[in-house]
């Protein structure tokens, strides 16, 4: 993978108050001459915001409401114009889709997909002012590779994926490029109890946000279009896409453990 030439970002990221987020947060700001961080609890932006310094600033709204998304364009403008935007923010339920309800099911679909393709429109005019300019999605693994109990949640990470590479490809004649970023298994407050539990049986490898954040970094400065984390992931995913039927009996096996922590 080739390097970039150095450069300051004017960067918004999305999900800012999360383990991943304010993970990424920490490592991006030395790097931005400006940075808007975006959550929906105002407590941990406003610690992050002390900590990383004045070229900070906060926007809290919840990102399915228009009046958010205005409000982090306007913070954009203010700044002087963005030529980053990261949407990282997501949410996950893991449960039995026969019974998760279709609240829950929109959630997802709102929130993991729907709201980073319209917050990408509405930022679209800004970056292209920029001399070049990056979208990043952060995807998931279960996004390439789906799973049992993650149904809805792994639609919206492959719906984001395949929104990341169409406009890429609408975009390819631009300044602005669009990459996809997919973690594995991470440990944050996303996961529930039951999940934790389920990984540990399973003895799935997990990883830090600070590590992903790492290699987030590694792959911002970089050329590839997408990354996803992890070799054993990575060969799996490449094997879902090739030979499907390969990970269907091993993931088949797997599903007495899965159900042991299913929320039914």
């Amino acid at each position: 993978m080739g390097q970039r030439i150095h450069q300051r970002y004017r960067a918004v990221l999305t999900g800012a108050g999360g383990g991943i987020g304010s993970a990424i947060a920490r490592r991006l700001a030395p790097q931005a001459d400006s940075l808007i961080l975006v959550g929906r609890q105002p407590a941990p932006l406003a610690a992050l915001r002390a900590e990383l310094g004045a070229h900070v600033q906060v926007v809290c709204g919840d990102l399915t409401s228009p009046s958010t998304l205005t409000a982090i364009e306007q913070a954009a403008q203010a700044a002087g114009g963005i030529n980053l935007l990261i949407n990282n923010a997501g949410i996950s339920q893991f449960h039995s889709f026969a019974t998760q309800s279709p609240e829950a099911i929109r959630a997802m679909l709102d929130t993991n997909l729907l709201a980073p393709m319209l917050l990408t429109r509405q930022l679209l005019p800004l970056l292209h002012q920029a001399p070049s300019a990056q979208v990043i999605n952060i995807g998931s693994v279960f996004g390439m590779l789906g799973y049992p109990g993650f149904a809805a949640y792994g639609a919206s990470k492959a719906g984001l994926k395949g929104f990341s590479q169409a406009l890429r490809r609408e975009l390819s004649d631009t300044s602005i490029e669009v990459r996809h970023f997919a973690p594995r298994a991470t440990r944050t407050a996303i996961n529930s109890s039951a999940v934790n539990a389920m990984n540990s049986a399973l003895g799935t490898a997990e990883d830090s946000p600070e590590t992903v954040a790492a290699a987030f970094a590694e792959f911002l400065a970089g050329t590839a279009w997408q990354s996803t984390m992890g070799r054993k992931e990575s060969f799996f995913v490449l094997v879902n896409r090739l030979l499907p039927s390969l990970p269907d009996d091993a993931i088949r096996k797997q599903l007495s453990v899965i159900r042991q922590y299913l929320p039914k």
